[in-house]
């Protein structure tokens, strides 16, 4: 089963990640991750990042698509992945959708957290206080700033999936187990008509 979980900073979508790969066998990628062990490997793609990098250059399309495509061929990957954070523009999901048609796979699920900004960054004060800001990023400042670049940048994929019909929404605001439930009434939905 492959999926996409979508969302603004701090809906949930790594804990929920985290729960399907524990429940459904599932891998989570994360396409920074995936950077970062290209180029510590000094594969030769990783290489090839580094310098793009090192020049202060963004990653293209093009090297992303292509780190997820070698990176959903290993074993850990057979049971599907879980993709959150990508894709984050149209281009990028149809290169994504092309990729994967090509390879015979498919997007099981898009599921997007829906959560409402004000409770959200009451929520991210609240984990803040509670970890002594352990969290560089557990600060209303900080996400403000990320949840405007979401908002430019992210949100648009949302009318290109539901233009396909394929997404599907949860409250990201409920408890976590009852995020988990909306989530796996989908995904157990999914299976039946794949």
């Amino acid at each position: 089963m492959n999926i996409i979980l979508m969302g603004p900073p701090g809906a949930g979508k790594g804990t929920q990640a985290k729960i399907l790969e524990d429940a459904r066998g599932l891998k989570q990628l994360s396409t920074g991750d995936m950077l970062r062990a290209e180029i510590s490997g000094e594969t030769p793609l990783g290489l090839k990042v580094k310098a793009i990098m090192d020049s202060g250059s963004l990653v293209s399309d093009e090297i992303v698509i292509e780190m997820i495509s070698n990176r959903i061929d290993q074993p850990d990957c057979v049971e599907g992945f879980i993709l959150d954070g990508f894709p984050r523009t149209v281009a990028q999901a149809e290169a994504l959708d092309k990729m994967l048609h090509a390879k015979g796979k498919d997007l099981n699920a898009i599921i997007q957290l829906v959560v409402d900004e004000a409770a959200l960054l009451a929520r991210i004060e609240r984990r803040a206080v509670e970890t002594g800001g352990a969290r560089a990023d557990d600060n209303a400042e900080t996400l403000k700033k990320r949840l405007d670049a979401y908002k430019a940048q992210t949100a648009p994929i949302v009318p290109y999936y539901e233009g396909q019909g394929r997404l599907k929404k949860v409250d990201g605001m409920a408890a976590v187990n009852i995020v988990t439930e909306q989530i796996a009434d989908i995904l157990d939905g999914a299976a039946k008509i794949a």
